[in-house]
């Protein structure tokens, strides 16, 4: 019998880990959050959005060392290479979801090495929103939103777009304000 499962995989200096695709809840935000931000920068051609890629430090056997962020924006000057298959370089933004047993917070200093901007990490467990920012080298915490302190935490790579935790009916939700054009979306 052939199994239907599909999985993700992602190759850590030549080290193969395969994950199940995340649960529902995981995919429907990723889908969500892509597609806000594919209405604010993707449709204008500001910037390149998508619902996860493969990011490499390598132009040559980049099968060999590559992660999958869960959304990525690359804006056009940037770091990031599109080399069809893969960006090498660091994409400008990201967006990794936790998930249980993941390895979403291992990542960060390989998404430093290629230069990623600025990442959203989505904590599902107790709930919360990190923003981390390029900083000498690493990424660096600069604003946490949670249920209980549910201050919106802005971000300069998307100009003028912020986040927040707020009350959901099912979950909590994430608030996405864009300030110059005084746009929202609830994810």
């Amino acid at each position: 019998m052939i199994s239907k499962t599909r999985y993700y995989d992602e190759v850590w200096d030549s080290v193969y880990f395969v994950f199940p695709l995340p649960n529902l809840q995981h995919q429907d935000i990723v889908m969500r959050l892509s597609a806000a931000l594919y209405e604010l920068y993707g449709r204008t051609g500001a910037a390149i959005v998508l619902p996860g890629a493969n990011v490499s430090d390598r132009d040559v056997d980049w099968k060999q060392n590559y992660r999958c962020p869960d959304v990525v924006a690359a804006f056009p000057g940037g770091r990031a290479r599109d080399c069809g298959a893969f960006w090498c370089g660091g994409p400008d933004f990201l967006v990794e979801i936790v998930s249980p047993d993941d390895k979403s917070r291992d990542k960060f200093d390989f998404y430093a090495q290629v230069g990623v901007r600025e990442l959203l990490l989505i904590d599902r467990d107790p709930w919360a929103l990190e923003l981390y920012r390029l900083q000498e080298n690493k990424l660096a915490l600069v604003g946490t939103s949670t249920l209980d302190n549910s201050t919106p935490i802005s971000n300069r790579v998307l100009d003028g777009l912020s986040f927040r935790l707020v009350t959901g009916d099912v979950r909590p939700q994430i608030e996405m304000t864009h300030g110059p054009s005084n746009t929202s979306w609830v994810v």
